[in-house]
């Protein structure tokens, strides 16, 4: 005997795979990877140290304070900082050997070319003949010593420390800044120029054509009273005295 089923009755059946409790949920599945993906995507962001762009903005304003402060410090100290040059330069000048060709030392950079020229032509005939050699210096500012005479007698004693090596020798030193010159030398040297040749250079020709801010004639002009007076010749003199007249910075 055969038992019939409606069709009915056999859907449930027939329909076991399309149950959606039966079926695994892999909905759910797929739509959470994209979740994890995510979660790692933010993971990974999250991992940069958002810190090191900041660090580093703040390390380029420090160096920008610090650059800006050093700066205002070297204008606040400015006068420190020149003082300082100075004092090095004079110790530089000290420091040298006496120049033998070129006669000058102008540390101060005023003198020009052709004044150079002049002093070396005027100076190596003078040596050539006489056996004297004269150094003629410039410099800005002194700071070690209290004057030109000073500082002229320590150049004389440092490049010539014998009294047979600076016996025939002379130094002429002119400050700018303070418009001041000394004339010294040796023995030989002051007794061929005389006292009254001496005080006059440093009296009339250093000073007042320095403080004109004439510094090649004052150079010059001082050269060629000298030579004149050892050449026994007359004095070609110098610039008028003003009514301030300085002391006299020679060494006897």
């Amino acid at each position: 005997m055969t038992t019939l089923f409606p069709p009915n009755s056999l859907s449930p059946l027939l329909n076991l795979k399309s149950s959606p409790s039966l079926q695994p949920k892999s909905t759910s599945l797929i739509s959470y990877k994209p979740i994890v993906s995510n979660l790692k995507k933010t993971q990974t962001l999250s991992l940069k140290p958002p810190t090191l762009p900041s660090c580093t903005t703040l390390l380029t304003h420090a160096q920008q304070g610090l650059a800006a402060l050093a700066i205002t410090l070297a204008l606040n100290f400015s006068p420190l900082l020149l003082s300082g040059n100075a004092f090095a330069s004079e110790f530089d000048v000290i420091n040298e050997r006496p120049p033998k060709e070129a006669y000058v030392v102008d540390d101060a950079g005023v003198l020009s070319r052709v004044t150079k020229s002049d002093l070396k032509r005027l100076l190596a005939d003078l040596e050539s003949r006489k056996n004297f050699h004269i150094n003629f210096i410039t410099l800005r500012k002194l700071t070690s010593k209290a004057d030109a005479f000073e500082f002229a007698d320590q150049i004389l004693e440092r490049w010539y420390p014998s009294v047979e090596e600076g016996n025939d020798k002379g130094v002429v030193v002119l400050v700018t800044s303070q418009k001041e010159g000394a004339v010294t030398g040796g023995p030989a040297f002051v007794q061929a120029v005389g006292e009254n040749i001496l005080d006059a250079t440093v009296s009339e020709n250093l000073p007042v054509l320095a403080t004109d801010e004439k510094y090649n004639e004052a150079i010059y002009s001082t050269a060629k009273r000298l030579v004149a007076a050892i050449d026994g010749l007359p004095d070609p003199g110098g610039p008028s005295v003003k009514d301030d007249k300085r002391e006299s910075n020679f060494k006897t």
